[in-house]
């Protein structure tokens, strides 16, 4: 059979799109099918109200790769990031407030309020994260020690190895913690004041269904940490023009390598013949052929309904089928008359171009995740609200703006037999209701709301369980075991079968870091098998 396309690519999220970039660069001819009507995934701005667009579901940016970054040469087609004046602003109940970043003696000078003994401590946790977080970025575009791989493994291993053991054994001692600890307990050595604790302790709830006193949260924490904007690490900012803006350059990136790229072509079925992939049919039923395949879908969706089940390992597909999804994550966007005030730090400032963060101690964030288990979300939800038309007036019209709020602690499923299609417009009102309480005036501001329930976001976006990370990202299920040990370097289990997207190592964000990593193992088995073939 002559193959169409040396790749087909499922699904044209940002991480196919990477992918696609390196491998056309690389003189491969390629086809990226994405299932909605525009590309992009999930991260993609649309107009959702007349007059107000947004980021639909992914909202903001930090841990996209610099690499991938300048590779794709994003700034020439029109990626643009505007740094957060600040990371986070936390309301309290009491009428006071926590503001976390600016620089050093900034956030100093806020601990100062809660805690003089926080303040101090700042400088050596911010050591400590940053030690590790640097570890983090350098593994994060390689691939992972491939287990069943022999002697590779070993050396892949021992290679990967070498920067942890050449740590210091105080620095090993915070790997350590922020990977099996929960983030209370890992928080509880460095602070006393519950208001420092979540402000760092929210990070490690953010698509993550669990409580912060789940053992393993601390890594979560941590991964959100990793990235950086404009060459400043660790920080956050807002994407002009939205999150569409960045898919929509790199699809201009990979159009000037020739990649084609389709929309409103849905795979129904990876087409296997002689245990190789070989193409993929459309719900239209067209088939189209090619050399190898691409997945950039979460591993449930492509291996539980685009493969044929006689085409896995019995093993391998029980495993698969046990892989843990569901964030937890309700997503919304409003738009607003005017920007909110609150109580806590009423009118303009820099606290509304930064995350806005309603989750004031770690005890609110372990009862919404309880309240989520029984009840099937949380009677005082985790809310992070982003206004990113303060900084970019083309999402509003003027004098108006558009907000995102990403709420944490919902179940996948509700209890009960309920469903969200009966319970998504109650628990948007939960949550409007929630800022409400920070920032009076705020319901009264809403002009429109457009909600995206777990049910929403796996219908519209393709997230099984509404899971935004392709999967739970706890301690069984990432590095080389991401998705599952023996396929954690972007293989899947049938040949000519690949994974690239976040249910692979590094896992979630915006990151651009699996669709590189695959792209490159993907060449590299085309080199090797070129060289058997010449030898031959």
């Amino acid at each position: 059979m002559t193959s169409q396309y040396d790749t087909i690519i499922i699904g044209g999220g940002h991480n196919g799109l990477v992918c696609a970039f390196y491998l056309a660069r690389a003189g491969l001819t390629v086809r990226v099918l994405e299932r909605r009507h525009l590309i992009g995934g999930a991260a993609v701005t649309e107009e959702f109200h007349p007059g107000f667009r947004n980021s639909v579901a992914s909202y903001t940016v930090s841990l996209l790769n610099p690499r991938v970054i300048a590779d794709m040469r994003l700034a020439d087609h029109g990626y643009r990031v505007i740094e957060r004046p600040i990371s986070n602003f936390l309301p309290q109940p009491d009428g006071c407030y926590l503001k976390l970043g600016g620089g050093l003696e900034k956030t100093q000078a806020e601990f100062r309020k809660f805690s003089e003994a926080d303040a101090e401590a700042l400088p050596a946790y911010y050591d400590a994260l940053e030690g590790v977080a640097d570890v983090l970025r350098d593994l994060s575009l390689k691939a992972p020690p491939n287990v069943g791989d022999g002697l590779k493994t070993l050396v892949d291993a021992a290679r990967q190895g070498r920067r942890l053991a050449g740590m210091s054994v105080e620095r090993q001692r915070d790997v350590l913690d922020l990977f099996v600890k929960s983030a209370r307990t890992f928080l509880d050595s460095w602070f006393e004041s519950e208001a420092v604790k979540a402000g760092f302790g929210f990070d490690a709830v953010v698509g993550n269904y669990a409580s912060p006193d789940t053992p393993g949260s601390a890594y979560v924490l941590l991964h959100h940490v990793f990235g950086e904007v404009n060459g400043k690490k660790g920080a956050w900012g807002h994407a002009i023009g939205g999150m569409g803006a960045i898919t929509q350059a790199m699809a201009t990136a990979c159009r000037e390598r020739g990649v084609e790229i389709s929309c409103e072509a849905p795979v129904e079925r990876l087409l296997v013949d002689g245990g190789k992939a070989v193409g993929v049919r459309l719900e239209s039923g067209e088939e189209i052929f090619g050399g190898t395949v691409a997945a950039n879908i979460g591993p449930r969706l492509l291996y539980e309904r685009l493969v044929d089940p006689a085409d896995l390992p019995a093993d391998f597909l029980r495993r698969i089928r046990a892989f843990k999804t569901g964030s937890g994550t309700f997503r919304m966007n409003v738009a607003l008359s005017g920007p909110p005030s609150f109580t806590a730090l009423p009118g303009d400032g820099e606290h509304l171009r930064s995350g806005i963060i309603i989750a004031p101690t770690l005890d609110y964030m372990d009862r919404a995740f309880v309240d989520a288990r029984q009840y099937g979300m949380s009677r005082e939800p985790i809310v992070e609200m982003l206004i990113p038309s303060t900084v970019d007036d083309s999402l509003a019209p003027p004098g108006q703006h558009v907000a995102s709020l990403f709420c944490q602690q919902f179940a996948p499923e509700l209890p009960d037999g309920r469903s969200w299609d009966d319970e998504r417009e109650s628990a948007a009102d939960l949550i409007i209701d929630t800022v409400e309480r920070y920032a009076p005036g705020f319901k009264a501001s809403v002009i429109a709301r457009q909600i995206h329930s777990p049910l929403d976001l796996e219908r519209k976006f393709g997230l099984v369980a509404g899971d935004i990370m392709h999967g739970a990202m706890s301690l069984d299920q990432l590095w080389s075991a991401r998705p599952m040990l023996g396929h954690g370097s972007y293989r899947g289990p049938i040949r000519g079968l690949y994974m690239c997207g976040a249910g692979t190592h590094p896992g979630g964000g915006v990151t651009g870091a699996p669709g590189h990593n695959a792209a490159h193992a993907m060449l590299a088995d085309r080199s090797l098998i070129g060289r058997w073939r010449r030898r031959a």
